[in-house]
């Protein structure tokens, strides 16, 4: 059986998210309602293996114009690492849905955010002392996605029930920038970034308001920046709910 590509992809983004490099800035799950009509209501909840938490919700005001509430929090004490991370975005967007049987997604958003950073590296120096290099930041985030969804006449069977599953992909450029930044408790020089996002997701559908979302995909960044890198990518779990309207899922599952 050939493997999909997409899994292809997952595992390369995998063995990427779990290398060792470090930044003062790590990306949320980026929100996509899949919204097909005024008055839908999504939210959502995701982790990273990194234990990154993101929050999404999003509402749409009309047919073709949607708002989104963004936030994510991590908190880690480690051997080699301590990590304190949170970050807050709102967004508005179009949205529309195309294709024979309207059954394709296409979703613009903009929007601007901003958030903290604490990062303590910890490591034991030749005379068996602890040594600490701290790195504290504060930032403000803009950024623009499109969002391309599809469902496919494709379903996992499991326990002999059929579980729709929509495909989907994200490219996100952001723009991160320090208002304030300290090494060691000592004023430090700000950086600055562009981030290009790349980023795919599969959705297993549990009932026509509740599905499942795996999310793979990388960062890039544009700048050579010391503290301020594309670190870290994105690869999740996670949780999304759809109701109010009549969403896409439940138009095809009467069908």
């Amino acid at each position: 059986m050939k493997r999909p590509l997409y899994l292809h992809f997952a595992t390369l983004f995998l063995l990427v998210t779990m290398s060792g490099c470090v930044s003062t800035y790590m990306p949320n799950v980026p929100n996509v309602p899949m919204f097909t009509e005024k008055g839908e209501l999504s939210a959502g909840g995701h982790i990273t293996p990194k234990g990154n938490v993101t929050f999404n919700t999003a509402y749409a005001v009309t047919d073709h114009f949607a708002v989104q509430v963004n936030g994510s929090m991590l908190n880690t004490e480690r051997r080699k690492r301590d990590f304190r991370h949170n970050l807050i975005e709102a967004a508005g967007g179009y949205f529309t849905t195309f294709g024979p049987e309207a059954n394709r997604v296409l979703e613009v958003y903009g929007g601007f955010g901003g958030g903290s950073s604490d990062r303590v590296d910890k490591k034991v120096n030749n005379a068996g002392e602890m040594v600490t290099d701290r790195f504290e930041a504060s930032f403000s985030k803009y950024f623009v996605q499109v969002n391309f969804s599809s469902k496919r006449k494709k379903s996992l069977k499991l326990f002999s029930q059929e579980f729709p599953l929509n495909y989907g992909t994200t490219l996100r450029g952001s723009y991160i920038n320090m208002s304030d930044f300290k090494r060691n408790g000592i004023a430090a020089t700000p950086e600055d970034n562009i981030f290009i996002e790349p980023i795919f997701y599969t959705r297993l559908t549990l009932n026509p308001s509740v599905q499942l979302q795996y999310s793979s995909g990388t960062t890039i960044g544009l700048k050579n920046r010391d503290y301020l890198t594309a670190a870290y990518s994105v690869f999740s779990l996670g949780v999304v709910i759809n109701v109010g309207g009549s969403n896409i899922t439940a138009k095809q599952g009467k069908r």
